[in-house]
C-alpha cells in the first residue's frame, strides 16, 4: 500500500471525527432531549457531558502522544492494558456498535425521504429496504476504491451537512424567547419527568450517542500523515460538534416548550424550524438530514472495515479479515461488515424495534471500549509510561484527566441501565468464537485464567439476556 493512498492529513482526520459524530442524532436532538428532561436538567446534563467528553477527548489525545506505537485507538488501548481477550472484545463491541449504527442511519435516511416520497414510509417498507440495500452497496464500492478517496468525499459531505445546522441555529436563535425557555425550568409541572437527577440520567445515552465517533481519528492513527494530528483532530472535532449540539438543543427550548418538543415526530429539528419560518423549513432540514446521514454512513463504513482489519493485522481477529485490495482498502473486513448490515436491514422488515432502540443498543456496545481506554490512560500515568523526568507536571495533569474520564465512563454505564448492558452481553459473548479461531491460527494459548473469568461473566450475562428475551421480561 503506497504512501499516497494511505496517509491522511489533519483536515481529513478532523472531518472523520466530525463526520462520524454528526449523523442523524443532532437532527432528532430537540425531541430526544425534551422527551426526558426540562430546560434546567438539560443544561446540567450538557455540563456533565461537556466535561466528561472533553476529558475523553483529552484521553485519546494523550494516548496518541504517549503511546505512538499503539495504532487504531480504542481496540489497541484495551489490548495493551488488559490483555488479548479484552482487546478483542473491545474491537468486537466497537465494530458491532458501528454497524448497528449504520442500520439505524439507513432506516432513518429513507424514513426522512418518506417526507417527500410516501412509498418509503418510516424507512422499513420493502421499497425502502431495497433502496437502502442499493445505497449500502454503492458506499461499499466507493470505499473499496481506497481509504484516502473515501476520506476526501467524507470531507466534502461533512462541510455540506454543517450548512443546514448553521442556518437552523441562526434562524431559531433570532426567534428565541427567554420566557419560553424559563417556563417550568425544572419540569416540576410535568410529574412524568421525575426528579432533576432522573431527568439528567434519562438524557445521558442520547448525549453519548451524538458524540460517538470522537475516537474516529484514533482509529485511523496508523494512516495519519503526522502522529500529532490525531490528538489535534480529536479535540478540534469535539469542540466544534459540542457547540453545534448545545446550540441546537438549547435554542429549540426557547421557541417551543418542553411538552411541545417532546410530542414532535423526528427529525424534530425540521418541525422546530417549520414552527419558526413555515413549511419550507421542514423540507430544508430534511434535505440536510439526508446529506448528513449519507456522510455518516460513509464515515462509519470506513470505521467498520478499519477496526476489523486492524485487529486482524496484529492477529487478534482471524487472518482472513486482514486482506486488502489493490487500492489498500480492507476488502474482507468491509464485506463482512456490510453483510451484517444487509442482514439487519432485512430483519427490520419484521422487527418492531424503533430507531431509538437501535441507537441505545449501539451506544451501550461502545461504553466498555471507552471505559477500557480511560482506565488505560490512568495506568500509564501512574506507571509514568511514555513520560520523561521533565514531564512530571504533565503526568499529574494527565492522571487527573484520566480519573475524571473514568468516573464519567462509570456514570455512563450506570445511566445505560441493566437492560442494555445485558443485551450488550448477548452480543459480546458470541465473539469469543472468532477469538478462539484467531488464537488457534497462531498456535497460541486461547484464554488465561483471568480471561476465563471475563468470558464466564459475558456468557452468564448473555444467557440471562436470552432468557429475558424469551420470557418477555427483557425487550428491545
Amino acid at each position: 500500500m503506497s504512501e499516497s493512498t494511505s496517509k491522511l492529513r489533519l483536515g481529513a482526520l478532523t472531518a472523520l471525527v466530525v463526520g462520524s459524530m454528526i449523523g442523524g442524532g443532532i437532527f432528532s436532538l430537540p425531541q430526544n432531549m425534551a422527551a426526558g428532561a426540562a430546560a434546567g436538567a438539560t443544561l446540567i446534563g450538557w455540563a456533565i457531558t461537556a466535561v466528561g467528553m472533553l476529558m475523553l477527548a483529552f484521553v485519546f489525545q494523550t494516548l496518541a502522544n504517549r503511546k505512538p506505537d499503539l495504532n487504531n485507538g480504542v481496540y489497541a488501548y484495551a489490548k495493551a492494558g488488559f490483555g488479548n481477550y479484552l482487546g478483542f472484545s473491545s474491537a468486537w463491541g466497537y465494530w458491532i456498535s458501528a454497524w448497528i449504527g449504520n442500520v439505524s442511519y439507513l432506516v432513518l435516511l429513507f424514513g426522512t425521504l418518506g417526507y417527500f416520497f410516501p412509498v418509503f414510509g418510516e424507512g422499513n417498507t420493502p421499497v425502502a429496504i431495497i433502496c437502502a440495500s442499493i445505497l449500502l452497496w454503492l458506499v461499499h464500492g466507493l470505499v473499496l476504491r481506497g481509504i484516502k478517496e473515501a476520506a476526501f468525499i467524507n470531507l466534502i459531505t461533512t462541510v455540506a451537512k454543517i450548512v443546514p445546522l448553521i442556518t437552523f441555529i441562526a434562524l431559531v436563535g433570532a426567534a428565541f424567547k427567554m420566557d419560553i425557555f424559563n417556563a417550568d425550568f425544572w419540569g416540576y409541572g410535568n410529574p412524568d419527568l421525575g426528579s432533576v437527577m432522573t431527568q439528567v440520567k434519562s438524557m445521558m445515552l442520547v448525549t453519548v450517542w451524538v458524540f460517538i465517533g470522537i475516537e474516529g481519528a484514533s482509529v485511523y492513527s496508523a494512516r495519519a500523515e503526522r502522529r500529532s494530528d490525531v490528538g489535534k483532530a480529536t479535540v478540534l472535532g469535539f469542540i466544534g460538534v459540542l457547540a453545534l449540539l448545545v446550540m441546537v438543543n438549547v435554542l429549540s427550548l426557547g421557541v417551543m416548550n418542553q411538552p411541545e418538543l417532546a410530542a414532535l415526530k423526528n427529525p424534530s429539528m425540521a418541525h422546530v424550524l417549520a414552527h419558526v419560518v413555515g413549511p419550507w423549513g421542514a423540507a430544508f432540514i430534511s434535505i440536510g438530514l439526508v446529506i448528513s446521514l449519507a456522510g455518516a454512513l460513509l464515515s462509519w463504513t470506513l470505521l467498520c472495515g478499519e477496526i476489523l482489519h486492524s485487529a486482524a493485522t496484529d492477529k487478534t481477529m482471524p487472518a482472513f479479515l486482514q486482506k486488502e485490495n489493490k487500492n489498500g482498502a480492507p476488502a474482507n473486513a468491509l464485506w463482512v461488515s456490510n453483510a451484517a448490515i444487509q442482514a439487519f436491514l432485512v430483519i427490520t422488515l419484521f422487527s418492531s424495534s424503533s430507531y431509538l432502540d437501535l441507537l441505545y443498543l449501539a451506544t451501550s456496545m461502545i461504553l466498555m471500549p471507552y471505559f477500557f481506554s480511560t482506565v488505560y490512560a490512568v495506568m500509564i500515568a501512574v506507571r509514568s509510561e511514555g513520560y520523561t523526568a521533565k514531564d512530571s507536571g504533565q503526568r499529574y495533569k494527565d492522571l487527573l484527566i484520566g480519573l475524571i474520564a473514568v468516573v464519567y465512563s462509570v456514570w455512563l454505564l450506570y445511566a445505560a441501565g441493566a437492560k442494555y448492558l445485558l443485551l450488550s452481553a448477548l452480543l459480546y459473548a458470541p465473539g469469543a468464537l472468532l477469538y478462539i479461531k484467531a488464537r488457534r491460527e497462531n498456535q497460541q494459548p486461547v484464554f488465561t485464567n483471568l480471561e476465563k473469568v471475563y468470558l464466564a461473566v459475558a456468557v452468564v450475562g448473555a444467557v440471562w439476556a436470552a432468557i429475558g428475551l424469551y420470557t418477555g421480561s427483557l425487550t428491545l
